[in-house]
């Protein structure tokens, strides 16, 4: 079998599963809908089974893609209805289709995100906040392999948009996913760091879409 992409989404409750976990579920699912995966060969085989772009705990997603394999020749359709009576609540299949490209392609992420204030009106900061990222250069400390790090992530932002709602400011973005990658909660913690009396007292973010270096949808 040839293999296979996925995409799903993981909403409500199931944001605080962990990418370990959700690798478990994944697995637990399909073998409950009926389906075998393929394994690895070798001294160590393993199901061959991958999640690109890990998701941060906390964070939703309607855009997340998995591959895998099968030991068996399928019906994509059907297969996607058995699992998604077989997922927990909050994570649904939405496509199963045989994989083309190589994940690895994915270079942009379109988010969308909220920022809400217990104190200040959300009007009140919005020109202000659009104004911090219209800057050239937004250098924070960013977590690395080596440790804490002065980084310049504006140019991992290819695009950034501000609207306000009566108890919110929304955040529309395109945002690096690789080569370098820029996890979305940077976004508001640049604004704890450099501007806190702009910052958000809570911020949460969803994935929309996933997208390639000119702006295709990746599929």
């Amino acid at each position: 079998m040839d293999k296979l992409r996925m995409r799903f989404s993981k909403t409500g409750r199931a944001v605080y599963i962990s990418h370990l976990d959700l690798m478990h579920t994944m697995q637990r699912a399909i073998a409950r809908a009926g389906y075998s995966l393929k394994y690895s060969e070798g001294y160590n085989p393993h199901p061959q089974i991958s999640i690109a772009l890990p998701l941060s705990v906390g964070m939703s997603s309607i855009c997340e893609i998995m591959d895998f394999r099968l030991n068996e020749e399928i019906d994509t359709r059907i297969f996607r209805d058995k699992v998604n009576g077989c997922f927990p609540e909050g994570i649904l299949a939405t496509e199963v289709y045989p994989a083309e490209r190589k994940s690895s392609l994915i270079k942009w992420l379109e988010i969308e995100g909220t920022f809400e204030y217990d104190e200040r009106r959300p009007e009140e900061v919005l020109d202000s906040v659009a104004a911090f990222f219209d800057q050239e250069r937004i250098v924070v400390d960013k977590k690395s392999k080596r440790g804490m790090t002065e980084t310049d992530i504006r140019p991992m932002i290819r695009s950034i948009a501000f609207s306000s709602r009566e108890d919110a400011l929304m955040v529309h973005a395109l945002i690096s996913a690789a080569d370098p990658t820029l996890n979305p909660e940077l976004l508001s913690g640049a604004l704890r760091q450099l501007k806190p009396e702009l910052a958000p007292d809570f911020a949460s973010y969803c994935r929309i879409e996933t997208l390639l270096s000119d702006g295709e949808i990746f599929r």
